[in-house]
């Protein structure tokens, strides 16, 4: 059981970037990002592995986000470029934990992460 924390949301003009940051309280195994867009569904945006040697992206943001790691600090990163106005929406941070092997295919399901952040919003404008 971690504590997680995102920050960097906030408003942006389309094509523009910004980077997301979600601080552990402690350490993770996999960790992701996911979306939740007003009157929607949330979303499996990307995620990756403890170690960060492997990366999954949904398809709408495959070549303009990159998901990344700093586990010496306890921290997750999104790095957003080109972004778009549907790209509007509450981002959150989810963690898994423990020390069991597990294949990159259960990166995008909710199920398999078990803390989750308070969410920031991210909001593009057009």
């Amino acid at each position: 059981q971690v504590q997680l924390v995102e920050s960097g949301g906030g408003l942006v003009q389309a094509g523009g970037s910004l980077r997301l940051t979600c601080a552990a309280s402690g350490r993770t195994a996999a960790m992701g990002w996911f979306r939740q867009a007003p009157e929607k569904e949330r979303e499996f945006v990307a995620g990756i592995s403890r170690s960060g040697g492997s990366t999954v992206y949904a398809d709408s943001v495959k070549g303009r986000f990159t998901i990344s790691r700093d586990n010496a600090k306890n921290t997750l990163y999104l790095q957003m470029v080109s972004l778009k106005p549907e790209d509007t929406a509450v981002y959150y941070c989810a963690a898994r934990t423990g020390t069991t092997s597990y294949s990159s295919n259960y990166l995008p399901q909710f199920n398999f992460y078990g803390d989750w952040g308070q969410g920031t919003l991210v909001t593009v404008s057009s």
